[in-house]
């Protein structure tokens, strides 16, 4: 298979990005990498990474860069040479099987829904961001890609997580909630509440509305909500994890008992550490496309570079979009049966 990696997106790119394509590449044999972006600015990396003759290297040259404070737009109107650009259209031609970019995430759905366009029942694509739990892990979609959605959005966005969450946690049937103020039906918004009726009846474990303060423990392998809301909780997640570690500091640090317990449990701190981290998690994937996309975060480092390029190959080897388009056709044909139906009784009455 063949990975396209944006070489220039991310705050500390082109080095750590091609760092992580180096260890990639010793990683997966069965993985081809195609590294889009300035060729004259990737070449130093290259050489000093060792991959500048790498066989299963090849460099596809991309001048510009849409930088974080660009607006979305950039990378279709004002920079049509952009790295993100350039690996949109190779994942369109199929010249790569997937795409993975620590990039401008806006522009980077953008420029992956213009061109790579959504798959056959898909409306929009969603980011889905892989979040830690007391026990295991859930999925959070949409984490930022749409603003305003519809009822519908959000119920092909629950399809799509569900069949994602299958393949990431190795859970079969996994339960679907939507995030809300209160847990009874009758809660919610106008959206939230139109979008449970229509989830009763998706091809997927629906478990109703879910609290904030219930997400952590588990109430649902798979957390639906529209992009606005749903990245301001992964951030508010982010910031809060943050803080945490800065509040541990200074307590450890008041005495010198404390900062020999510090020190005595520093290995538990470590595990916590971990169990928090994005770089393990490499990326989340804007599903929906016609193409496998990843998306890194901003600070990217090799680890997360290299886990980004693992997962969409392990994307491409479960057939995620495959899965998708077959629930999401199924849904839909749900919708029409009991619409011609409704249809048919209404013109019986008449």
């Amino acid at each position: 298979m063949k990975i396209a990696v944006d070489a220039m997106g991310g705050d500390y790119a082109p080095g750590v990005v091609v760092e992580g394509v180096a260890n990639a590449l010793y990683e997966y044999p069965e993985i081809d990498i195609v590294l889009v972006g300035h060729s004259g600015k990737i070449a130093y990396y290259l050489e000093k990474y060792g991959i500048a003759s790498h066989p299963r290297l090849s460099v596809v040259h991309a001048p510009t860069v849409v930088e974080m404070s660009e607006s979305s737009a950039t990378s279709i109107r004002g920079k049509k040479d952009s790295s993100i650009t350039v690996g949109a259209k190779l994942l369109k031609s199929k010249e790569a099987d997937a795409f993975v970019t620590p990039g401008h995430t806006g522009a980077t759905l953008a420029a992956t829904k213009i061109i790579v366009r959504t798959l056959p029942g898909v409306n929009r694509p969603a980011l889905a961001a892989s979040m830690p739990a007391f026990s295991g892990r859930f999925l959070l979609i949409d984490a930022g890609a749409n603003i305003d959605v519809t009822p519908m959005n959000l119920a092909e966005f629950a399809i799509m997580g569900s069949v994602y969450s299958e393949f990431l946690y190795g859970v079969e049937n996994p339960t679907v909630g939507i995030l809300s103020v209160g847990g009874e039906d009758s809660k919610g918004s106008d959206l939230t509440k139109e979008a449970f009726k229509l989830l009763e009846k998706a091809p997927v474990n629906f478990v109703g509305n879910v609290e904030g303060n219930t997400v952590f423990e588990g109430a649902c392998k798979v957390l639906v909500t529209d992009g606005f809301t749903g990245n301001v909780f992964l951030k508010t997640s982010e910031g809060l994890a943050n803080s945490v570690k800065y509040w541990l500091n200074v307590i450890f640090r008041k005495n010198i008992v404390r900062m020999i317990m510090g020190l005595l449990n520093k290995k538990a701190f470590r595990e916590l550490k971990t169990n928090g981290s994005s770089e393990l998690q490499g990326g989340a994937p804007l599903l929906g496309l016609n193409g496998v996309c990843i998306v890194g975060h901003g600070s990217s480092s090799p680890l997360a570079v290299l886990n980004a390029i693992r997962l969409a190959g392990e994307c491409i080897k479960f057939g995620v979009n495959d899965k998708i388009v077959e629930k999401i056709s199924r849904f839909h044909k749900l919708l029409e049966e009991e619409s011609e139906s409704e249809k048919s009784n209404t013109e019986q009455d008449v």
